[in-house]
């Protein structure tokens, strides 16, 4: 990495699909949802931290987040958290990013991540990632890493591409689709010019505002506005009048399906997006039974299948359960199907209306 290269990693969503375990006050990237004695925003950082300098790491995040930050990174400069002062989708943190980059080092490209993905090999990704920083600043792209699909996945956005390479591993897009139904997602990994989107960008910054400029012209405007303001001691109360003007809108829907200029590297490096118990459960260790357990004192019997977590400090005993979620924390119990799990938001819709915020 040279001395123009950052990254931000985005870490203000409240994952609700990991209700009850991640709540308003402390969303899932806050949490150690695999057992692993690492949050997940720790082990995002660290994977970053492995090839790019503390300073040149930046947290964006909800402002109430900041100090769970600041907590959870003790390594990262304070002044390297950034706080948005409301939740407004990806497409205005990436335009914030940008803006601030903008004003610190023209010459700025940078990564764009989530806080709350599992990648199981580390070194793979740090060289894909570099290499997708290379291409992105020779050939004014904006770049995207894709992941070789293993089964029809229905939770994930696909990306098609060229099959002939513009130079080693490195593709044209042709198409973004948000998530399909099971069968177009089965015509998907049969074609084999389909990849998972990982939701991980990368681009100079000059490339990603003149796509703003183009694609989403009044966020650009209201950013451009302040743009002498960033990265100052006047950049918040700045973003305090920006935010509530921007729409809520994602930088994929907003620039990645616009742009002629965009083009993916496929991966194959033990990816998850962790979006959801499911998934949580494919990435964990299972006892012979294939049941995934966190928590120092439980016991199955006769039990199959099963995600299971609950605190150390609490004796569990699972009988004759099979595909479910098991999640208990110290006010809320959520028993629910595997398969079912989809419906957990609606769960906690149900929740609000009878409980109120109390629960969530």
């Amino acid at each position: 990495m040279n001395n123009h290269q950052y990254v931000a990693i985005m870490a203000g969503g409240i994952g609700s699909r990991f209700w009850p375990m991640s709540r308003n006050r402390l969303p899932k990237q806050f949490l150690d949802v695999l057992g692993t004695g690492q949050t997940l925003l720790q082990s995002t950082y660290n994977r970053f931290a492995a090839f790019v300098p503390a300073a040149n790491i930046f947290i964006i995040t909800f402002e109430e987040y900041a100090p769970l930050v600041a907590q959870q990174l003790p390594d990262l400069p304070q002044a390297n958290i950034l706080k948005e002062p409301s939740r407004k989708s990806t497409a205005p943190c990436v335009a914030y990013m940008a803006f601030k980059l903008m004003q610190r080092n023209p010459d700025a490209s940078f990564i764009v991540s989530p806080s709350d993905h599992l990648v199981l090999d580390q070194q793979g990704f740090a060289d894909l990632a570099q290499q997708a920083l290379q291409f992105a600043e020779e050939r004014n792209a904006l770049v995207t890493l894709g992941i070789n699909p293993t089964y029809p996945n229905t939770g994930y956005g696909y990306i098609q591409y060229d099959q002939v390479a513009v130079e080693k591993n490195v593709y044209k897009v042709k198409t973004f689709t948000e998530k399909p139904n099971l069968e177009l997602a089965k015509t998907f990994l049969a074609s084999g010019d389909f990849l998972w989107n990982a939701g991980i960008f990368v681009w100079k910054a000059t490339d990603v505002l003149h796509a703003f400029e183009k694609h989403l012209p009044e966020m650009y405007e209201v950013f451009a506005a302040e743009a002498n303001l960033f990265d100052t001691e006047q950049e918040h109360d700045a973003l305090v009048r920006i935010y509530p003007q921007c729409t809520n809108i994602s930088i994929d829907y907003g620039i990645m399906e616009k742009a002629q200029n965009v083009h993916i590297i496929p991966a194959s490096i033990g990816w998850s997006d962790l979006g959801t118990w499911n998934s949580a459960y494919e990435n964990m260790d299972k006892d012979y039974l294939g049941n995934a357990v966190t928590g120092k004192n439980v016991m199955v019997i006769d039990a199959t299948r099963n995600m299971v977590h609950v605190p150390d400090s609490k004796m569990v005993v699972l009988q004759g359960l099979d595909d479910f979620v098991i999640v208990d924390t110290n006010d809320v119990l959520l028993i629910c199907k595997k398969d079912r799990e989809q419906e957990i938001k609606d769960y906690m819709a149900e929740v609000k209306r009878n409980k109120g915020d109390k629960y969530l």
